[in-house]
């Protein structure tokens, strides 16, 4: 009687057939249009960790090529599989490379690069919130948890209220997210340099309806420059970061100072930054490429585009640019599926069409939508790049600071 054989193993087949397919949508998506443009994101490995993947397919290669169990079709996907991904691998340092760009583009001229085949460590997740979270969350707003912000720096950091700040504001389409988890490869960086940083919590859609959010972020920089010298922070230095929807949040602060429309019962209160780093947000609420309009209209805002135009115009970041604009940092994802880099490309020539302020522009090559949220050899360049740009901010700022108290000294007395 003949025994049968078991059959072969199929993981290297689904392997190969799920790599393969999400390495082709990291060189080129196929949908853009939401809710699809989601599956997109399947890339998102791929693109960001090329590494690790690689391994992946490895194993399911050498597994295809087993005596007795060889599966030409497995072998031959997992072996395309690595070589995309041998493509993707060398995209760190092309961003590098963008990324030094924008920074000449807004005046700042970058170290020479050290002699080293890796990006400085950067900490991440719950190491460097272990690490650098020195209050959580401390209440801003009367909003439970949605008014709550976090403040990170470093252990002996001094409290002489000279640290610059950076607020962070976290994505998540306007009704997701959280303060914890996003951004803290920037925020564990920048807390090791000295900095303070504040990362904020906001009410959430649908439950609150715009401009619930613009007016939170508004409020908790209220609390910011009224409260950071006690940690270290200097108050006269804020700036402001975000990724996603926390880019349109960020930007639209920076480019709203003291609007009285945003800051209902505090109109008074000081809400103007120092900086602005908004990554792969949208910019330009009326305009609807990637189909994120119903979206807005059915969760976000109580009001439809084709009615109240205007308050959608007011929303928009692009739409609020001028000569009052502070220096911008924009970075963005060439392969971003869910918010295109057309976006970000509007938005940037209109800041250089209106304002006099640095502006540098940092497009990624097939970076994903939220590609900084795994500590990856592109985030730690990325981390890096945003150091050097608000660093140079600051020392700028501190230099003007001096000037004016040396000519208000002179005028005082009398030119003696």
């Amino acid at each position: 009687m003949t025994q049968n054989k078991p059959p072969a193993a199929t993981w290297p087949l689904v392997v190969g057939t799920a790599g393969s397919a999400a390495v082709a949508l990291a060189y080129r998506p196929l949908l853009r249009r939401f809710p699809w443009s989601v599956t997109n994101m399947s890339a998102f490995l791929a693109a960001e960790a090329p590494p690790l993947v690689a391994g992946l397919h490895a194993l399911a290669a050498g597994a295809a090529l087993r005596p007795g169990r060889r599966r030409p079709l497995a072998l031959a996907l997992n072996l395309a599989a690595l070589a995309g991904l041998a493509g993707l691998s060398g995209d760190a340092r092309r961003s590098a490379r963008a990324l030094a760009t924008a920074l000449d583009q807004a005046g700042v001229t970058p170290p020479p690069e050290p002699r080293r085949r890796r990006p400085p460590g950067v900490p991440h997740g719950p190491v460097a919130r272990w690490r650098y979270r020195r209050a959580a969350d401390v209440v801003y707003a009367d909003h439970g948890r949605f008014g709550t912000l976090d403040v990170w720096h470093r252990a002996d950091l001094p409290r002489d209220g000279k640290a610059p700040v950076l607020i962070q504001i976290h994505g998540g389409a306007w009704q997701l997210g959280d303060k914890v988890g996003q951004g803290e490869p920037l925020m564990g960086y920048l807390a090791e340099q000295g900095w303070v940083c504040v990362t904020v919590n906001h009410r959430l859609a649908p439950a609150a309806r715009w401009p619930a959010m613009i007016v939170d972020v508004k409020r908790a920089i209220a609390w910011t420059r009224r409260h950071i010298a006690e940690y270290g922070g200097d108050p006269g230095f804020i700036a402001i970061t975000g990724g996603s929807s926390g880019a349109h949040l960020a930007a639209l602060a920076a480019l709203t100072p003291n609007d009285p429309d945003y800051q209902p019962g505090f109109a008074d209160a000081d809400t103007s930054l120092a900086a602005a780093v908004p990554r792969y947000g949208l910019f330009d609420l009326t305009q609807d490429r990637q189909g994120l309009r119903e979206l807005l209209e059915g969760r976000i805002f109580d009001t439809a585009y084709a009615t109240h135009t205007e308050q959608w115009r007011r929303a928009s970041p692009i739409h609020r640019v001028g000569p009052h604009a502070p220096p911008f940092l924009v970075v963005h994802g060439s392969r971003d599926a869910i918010v295109g880099a057309e976006q970000s490309r509007s938005f940037v020539d209109a800041l250089r069409a209106a304002s006099s302020a640095p502006v540098g522009y940092a497009e990624l090559p097939r970076a994903q939508h939220g590609f900084d949220t795994v500590a990856s050899a592109r985030t730690a360049h990325t981390v890096v790049a945003i150091h050097r740009f608000l660093a140079a901010t600051h020392a700028n700022a501190t230099r003007n600071r001096r000037k004016s108290s040396r000519r208000r000294a002179t005028t005082r007395t009398g030119g003696r």
